[in-house]
């Protein structure tokens, strides 16, 4: 795959460009968040990973302006920030996924196999309806019938990828990837505890759910 690397930390840039080389991708490396809007523009990369503090802009302005360009393909946010509102405010940015500094390159490796193959799907529905709910990505806005439903960002990536999926059962182990990322510590319990949060949010008590239950494997929505 060709990947953008953008990594103002010499040391870390050289290694992490030489590690990625060695599982025979082609990297481009740039230290500064402008340089890398501006050949994330230029050119065509499969991956973009962005490191959060960085001269110029950071890695999360870099990121909102390339997603207000309507630029589509994945991005990998690289930060010492582990707090959960800084991962939070990563996703909201436009980043696909987030890893902590310090890692392990084995998990970077995953990470990146993992958004190449998001990558390589085809692009998705800008605004999809399903029954009475109508979900708009440009917006980030979920509606049931005329009323616009608020949910939390969190909510509403979990929501997002069961729609994506719509018809098909999502295991458990996806959402959680899916939403939380490789290597969390969010359990099966908090994921059921946010789809109970979602199906209060999101249901009508005249209709039948949205969110459906499959018993020992995970969630799906109907088609």
């Amino acid at each position: 795959m060709k990947i953008l690397l953008a990594e103002d930390d010499v040391k870390l840039g050289r290694l992490i460009k030489h590690m990625l080389e060695t599982e025979q991708h082609h990297v481009e490396w740039v230290v500064r968040g402008d340089e890398a809007v501006v050949r994330a523009t230029d050119e065509v990369f499969d991956i973009i990973l962005l490191d959060w503090m960085m001269p110029g802009i950071s890695g999360l302005d870099a990121c909102r302006q390339l997603r207000e360009q309507g630029y589509k393909k994945p991005v990998l946010m690289l930060t010492a920030k582990d707090a959960v509102d800084d991962k939070v405010q990563g996703l909201d940015g436009g980043a696909d996924d987030y890893l902590i500094k310090p890692f392990e390159f084995s998990e970077l490796f995953a990470r990146v196999r993992a958004l190449g193959r998001r990558g390589e799907a085809p692009l998705q529905e800008e605004i999809v309806t399903v029954g009475i709910w109508q979900l708009n990505r440009t917006r980030r806005t979920v509606t049931r019938g005329h009323s616009e439903i608020q949910l939390s960002a969190r909510e509403y990536q979990l929501l997002d990828v069961l729609i994506q999926n719509r018809g098909l059962v999502v295991p458990r182990e996806v959402l959680l990837d899916r939403v939380w990322g490789l290597g969390s510590e969010v359990s099966d319990n908090n994921l059921d505890a946010y789809i109970r949060l979602l199906r209060k949010k999101i249901d009508d008590p005249e209709t039948e759910t949205l969110i459906q239950t499959v018993r020992g494997i995970g969630y799906k929505v109907g088609a």
